[in-house]
């Protein structure tokens, strides 16, 4: 049952994420809120390469990132960001479908070379916090940049304040 409910959740995200990098204009995509921050353009990209991190995550019990290697294009070209998004939502669907309820219970490492960075920890804990969390989190942040930009957020999870805005003004 989580399996099914952790399959439909996903596919939903999808939907949402998809909107919100469609979102991203090309016009701003060098755009940044502050010297430290990523470009839009990077923070789209990042979005877009968590969905690969779904295969290492589901498929190896220690995932070691400095021996992955994902080609990830230019991230000031947003139509290549929404094709690496596409390609790696079709890697991470196919890594979902092999999770078994035991597979959610096997311990899991994430290293760079010799370094562990992130558990030993429950690869369930891994899909909900380090991939599906983080995910949201950046989306977050990308609403944020879309908005200090004067662009349109779009409505995932109902309408938006602008919309909403919109709906009371045509009802005046």
């Amino acid at each position: 049952m989580i399996i099914q409910a952790l399959l439909q959740e996903f596919e939903h995200e999808v939907t949402s994420t998809r909107k919100l990098l469609q979102a991203v204009p090309a016009k701003d995509i060098d755009f940044k809120p502050s010297p430290i921050s990523w470009t839009m353009g990077q923070l789209a990209q990042h979005i877009a390469t968590i969905y690969y991190w779904y295969v290492g995550a589901l498929t190896k019990d220690v995932y070691d990132m400095a021996s992955d290697r994902l080609e990830r294009g230019d991230p000031a070209d947003i139509q290549a960001t929404l094709a690496l998004f596409e390609a790696n939502v079709e890697k991470a669907r196919a890594a979902l479908k092999t999770v078994t309820e035991e597979s959610l219970q096997t311990q899991w490492t994430m290293k760079v070379g010799e370094r562990t960075v992130l558990g030993p920890l429950p690869r369930g804990g891994v899909l909900r916090g380090f991939l599906f969390n983080h995910i949201y989190h950046h989306r977050g942040e990308m609403m944020v940049y879309l908005r200090a930009t004067g662009n349109v957020v779009p409505g995932m999870y109902g309408p938006t304040y602008e919309q909403e805005q919109a709906m009371r003004n045509a009802v005046k």
